[in-house]
């Protein structure tokens, strides 16, 4: 399925040099190796005092943040949510319960659902707000509004394993705009789409880096965001990582990116 006029030049923007960000902050970020980003992680949580719940719900508010910044829901309320079986899909969970939150109707594909205690209280969660989870897949993207891909983050290495190739497939062909969470599933942390194969021509219009970018944005071609709005001054600095203001109360600050990567 292919789209055409408008709807092509927003899924396939133009290049990074001839783009205009006047809606972003012009400034330059650092981005974080997949490594460092687990680093980072393990330090909030054994030093910084953070538990996993709570770096899940902050990650998750960001994520709903942007979808309501890019798509409110005067502009359709069916958002899909596409969940991986790692954090990236907790982040989705809890980013669905937002959405409905919102006013949204929110629904949940999670093909293969994560182990941890943490996912099944998530999955309560929405089932007490009525969040169906949906089985057909291509029935759901045909009726979505906008799409969530919060299949795979900074931790995927690849390659894609089943039911994932086939799931990268029919997104990238859908006619639905796509916000993705931390990475466009399928891509490499550090190299960017794959050469071949199920996601080699996957850009979503949107994506959310969490916590700091990661070396792939250097690739997109997209509205970006960042979001985690937690960090402190010796994280921060442990890290070389120089971090936005974020306006008001917002949880998330839109950011550029230019031809060398720079954000």
């Amino acid at each position: 399925m292919f789209r055409s006029g408008l709807a092509v030049l927003k899924r396939y923007p133009f290049p990074a040099s001839i783009r205009s960000y006047s809606r972003t902050a012009r400034m330059s970020l650092k981005a974080i190796s997949s490594k460092d980003a687990a680093s980072l992680d393990k330090d909030l949580m054994e030093i910084g005092g953070w538990s996993l719940d709570q770096l899940m719900e902050l990650a998750g508010l960001s994520v709903s943040q942007a979808v309501y910044r890019v798509h409110p829901p005067s502009a359709g309320k069916n958002i899909l949510v596409v969940c991986g079986p790692g954090n990236n899909g907790g982040d989705g969970l809890v980013a669905a319960r937002h959405l409905a939150q919102y006013g949204y109707k929110p629904s949940v594909y999670y093909p293969k659902e994560g182990k941890n205690e943490l996912y099944q209280r998530l999955k309560t969660q929405l089932d007490n707000l009525s969040v169906p989870f949906i089985t057909d897949f291509p029935v759901a993207i045909k009726t979505a509004d906008l799409l969530v891909d919060a299949i795979f983050g900074f931790s995927f290495g690849g390659p894609l394993r089943d039911p994932f190739p086939t799931i990268v497939s029919q997104i990238e062909a859908a006619s639905v705009p796509v916000l993705s969470v931390d990475a466009p599933s399928s891509w490499d942390i550090e190299g960017g789409p794959p050469k071949e194969g199920p996601g080699s021509k996957f850009m979503p219009e949107y994506l959310i880096s969490l916590t700091a970018p990661k070396p792939c944005v250097k690739y997109y071609q997209g509205r970006h965001f960042l979001g985690g709005r937690f960090l402190t001054k010796s994280i921060t600095e442990k890290y070389g990582l120089d971090l936005p203001s974020y306006p008001g109360i917002d949880q998330i600050v839109e950011v550029g990116v230019d031809a060398e990567g720079r954000l």
